[in-house]
């Protein structure tokens, strides 16, 4: 989420920022929020400091005699309370309204990349090896599955429905075979440390990982309950540190792990195969 302090503060390169992504954004409401955020703060801090006076001058008078005047100041107390509750409600209400506007907010591109309205605007970087040239026309991966036994979609049709793999013999083995290279390699050879996280996680593990709220449709969501399966392993592990203070004699920290990525990518490109 990007920094409220530096939309307010840069608004004109977060604009034409966001329109190069083809994006727009109400970003006066942002900073017209949070100015009434931080007005509330102020007020709220004035009044609780007169509401604590005031309540020890309370004690005096009644110890000097004076019920009268004690007893109009509380009555003033009681509508001074009321008054930091009406506006400690409203300045949770703008924060909240606020963040979700800047959750919204995609990330800034770095000056180096290209602007373009599609894919035709990307620079190749780099070239590692060369591509094969194959002599014939080569099939896709699910019929060369399929005429091979180690995919069938027929009997994954039956038990879950359509757009479901059911991986057998070799093909569960190529899978079991591919996650234990996968693991190894960077566990033995790159440092990382293995996980193996829950596979529920909290709405507020997806808004860290910047998920929620953009992709809400295509999460599945545990009914009666405010957790999510995991759309994939980087939401447990990055959330692994959240709202925690690290030494940077810790640092840096590489975590792994093999998870199931539960996500339906409604009406994403592909989505038959």
């Amino acid at each position: 989420m990007l920094d409220v302090n530096y939309v307010a503060e840069n608004l004109e390169l977060v604009t034409m920022k966001l329109q190069e992504r083809g994006t727009t954004a109400d970003l006066n409401a942002i900073v017209k929020l949070n100015q009434e955020r931080r007005s509330l703060q102020a007020e709220l801090s004035e009044l609780r400091h007169e509401h604590q006076n005031a309540s020890k001058n309370i004690g005096a008078l009644f110890k000097e005699g004076k019920k009268q005047e004690a007893e109009a100041l509380r009555a003033r107390l009681r509508e001074g309370s009321d008054a930091i509750k009406a506006r400690n409600d409203r300045q949770k209400e703008a924060k909240a309204a606020c963040n979700e506007l800047l959750m919204d907010l995609p990330n800034l591109a770095h000056e180096s990349v290209p602007v373009g309205k599609d894919e035709t605007a990307n620079e190749e970087v780099r070239r590692f090896g060369t591509p094969r040239e194959l002599s014939f026309e080569p099939k896709p991966h699910w019929e060369i599955g399929t005429a091979l036994g180690i995919v069938d979609f027929d009997r994954a049709a039956k038990l879950s429905g359509a757009r479901f793999a059911l991986l057998d013999g070799l093909g569960a083995r190529l899978e079991r075979g591919l996650i234990n290279f996968m693991l190894d390699l960077h566990t033995k050879e790159h440092g990382y440390r293995e996980m193996l996280p829950p596979f529920l996680v909290t709405r507020e593990s997806l808004v860290g990982t910047g998920q929620l709220p953009k992709f809400e449709e295509d999460l599945f969501k545990i009914e009666g309950r405010d957790l999510f399966l995991v759309p994939t392993a980087e939401v447990p592990l990055t959330n692994l540190h959240r709202d925690e203070i690290l030494e940077a004699k810790e640092l840096p920290k590489y975590y792994t792990a093999f998870t199931t990525c539960f996500r339906s990518e409604a009406g994403s490109y592909g989505k038959d195969v």
